[in-house]
């Protein structure tokens, strides 16, 4: 009699991928508290990347020091410029962003980025979509639906739904009512 686990393998996969939500919108939350009380932009994302490398390094260099190719100049010089050109301007970029925008902009923003990245794949024909099948719809309606609430939550308080709401209750005084 073994122990089984009475949860299937999907329900584990949808809890983890909602606490792995739940932490981003964390991290927009704990982001734009940072920046409104005053933390620099630039000096920020160096603050993340260090405690992201003293938290996870050691368990990395623990778990895989033996599956792990030895680290020559040519991958230290690669990992630097992937490092500050990458992941540290695409914090910065973020940051900037977050400190002009709302933590619901940032995540929406976010989570339509698999979108786009399809959509200019499929554009470039480099991903193949089959329309005629099943997952090729679904592909394209994921991404229309996706983009399309991206697209309502940042036109939300812009001009566009200014123009649809407003403009036509406005009181002119030679409209004829």
């Amino acid at each position: 009699m073994g122990s089984e686990s009475m949860v299937s393998v999907e329900t584990k996969l949808l809890v983890a991928l909602l606490v792995l939500q739940l932490c981003y919108a964390g991290t927009h939350i704990v982001s734009r508290v940072a920046l409104n009380i005053g933390v620099s932009k630039v000096v920020f994302p160096v603050y993340r990347n260090l405690i992201a490398l003293l938290l996870l390094g050691p368990a990395a260099y623990i778990l895989e020091r033996k599956e792990r190719p030895p680290l020559t100049f040519s991958l230290l010089v690669q990992f630097f410029l992937l490092a500050s050109l990458g992941i540290t301007a695409n914090q910065g970029f973020y940051l900037l962003g977050l400190y002009y925008a709302s933590p619901t902009f940032a995540s929406a923003m976010q989570n339509s980025v698999p979108a786009i990245t399809f959509a200019m794949a499929s554009a470039l024909r480099l991903e193949k979509v089959d329309i005629s099948r099943r997952y090729g719809m679904t592909k394209v309606l994921g991404t229309i639906a996706r983009i399309g609430g991206a697209t309502i939550i940042i036109l939300y308080k812009d001009l566009l739904f200014y123009i649809i709401i407003y403009i036509p209750n406005l009181e002119i005084p030679w409209k004829k009512t």
